[in-house]
């Protein structure tokens, strides 16, 4: 009879977070409660790294890379991006690491696995690994945790590296999204869009509330509701199909009221409010509910308040 093979299963990671902010506790913290083992978190500053360590569970913390333990198979640098090239020479010069069975990511949005080479030259397998999700500093670890839980994780690099961002993710309870390195800026590009234009709509959604003399309830507790939905619709169907409102049905009038009402109001809103709603009718012609001709009185009406912007700012 043919020998069976028997199944073999990959060694569970023994990771090293280099960063002790908001993104290295938080995704630390998760990779432990996931089983992997936690050798060392390093960070800027003493009570930083302390403070990471304390919270993630582990007892090896420092300020360089040096306290890296020998069996750690993978360095998960979270530091801001501008830190990341300097910790990738760090750690390729290290005497103390096994450079040939270590794995190094970083959780840069913008940059790709290139930012690694110093480790690559060294042995080390690199990638990339962003996780796409908002860590505001301003938040404490501990309320992160359910939102960091099953994210998609932004990635590129060896086809090794490929393959252990795979199992990282997994262990995470998350996906694997490949970006091609030369689309790394527009795909982080569109991660501000998702996140922090998101944030500055909602300013300004607060601000016109305001205008408008409503003070109760608070205008993301009015507006929740139906952002929900949309967000929901967008996500069951596509954006173009879940459009409504004046743009989608061609209310040419309706548009004019809102832009006399915001230059009365907050006229300092008008040149956003111009762009997304050109932005919509783009939108609206691709779902096929404006016909060219409404789509052009659209754009009429909403050149005029552009243009008026225009003039004030070349003054």
């Amino acid at each position: 009879m043919p020998e069976r093979r028997r199944r073999t299963t990959a060694p569970p990671f023994r990771v090293a977070i280099v960063g002790g902010g908001v993104v290295g506790s938080t995704l630390g913290r998760l990779l432990a409660d996931a089983g992997a083992e936690i050798t060392a978190v390093v960070s800027r500053t003493a009570a930083s790294a302390r403070r990471a360590g304390k919270f993630i569970g582990c007892r090896t913390v420092g300020t360089s890379v040096a306290v890296i333990p020998q069996r750690t198979t993978l360095i998960y640098i979270t530091a801001p991006h501008a830190a990341i090239p300097g910790v990738a020479e760090e750690i390729g010069e290290a005497d103390g690491l096994v450079h040939r069975t270590l794995a190094v990511c970083h959780a840069s949005g913008v940059l790709t696995a290139a930012a690694l080479a110093p480790a690559a030259r060294a042995g080390a397998t690199v990638f990339s690994f962003h996780p796409l999700q908002t860590f505001p500093r301003s938040f404490r670890p501990a309320a992160l945790l359910d939102l960091a839980r099953g994210i998609p994780f932004g990635v590129d690099g060896s086809a090794g590296g490929i393959r252990h961002a795979r199992r990282l993710a997994s262990l995470l309870g998350g996906t694997v999204i490949l970006v091609p390195p030369e689309a790394r800026p527009l795909y982080h590009a569109a991660c501000v869009v998702a996140s922090n234009h998101l944030t500055t709509l909602l300013s300004v959604l607060e601000q016109m509330y305001r205008a408008a003399g409503i003070r109760r309830p608070s205008a993301t507790e009015a507006f929740g509701p139906i952002m929900r939905a949309t967000m929901l619709n967008a996500a069951r169907t596509s954006p173009a199909a879940s459009l409504s409102g004046p743009i989608a049905r061609g209310g040419v009038s309706t548009v004019s009221a809102h832009l006399d009402a915001l230059g009365r109001a907050v006229p300092e809103l008008l040149p956003y409010f111009v762009a997304v709603s050109r932005e919509t009718v783009r939108l609206a012609r691709r779902r096929g509910s404006l016909t060219p001709e409404q789509a052009g009185a659209l754009l009429d009406v909403l050149a005029a308040p552009a243009a008026a912007a225009q003039s004030t700012e070349d003054q």
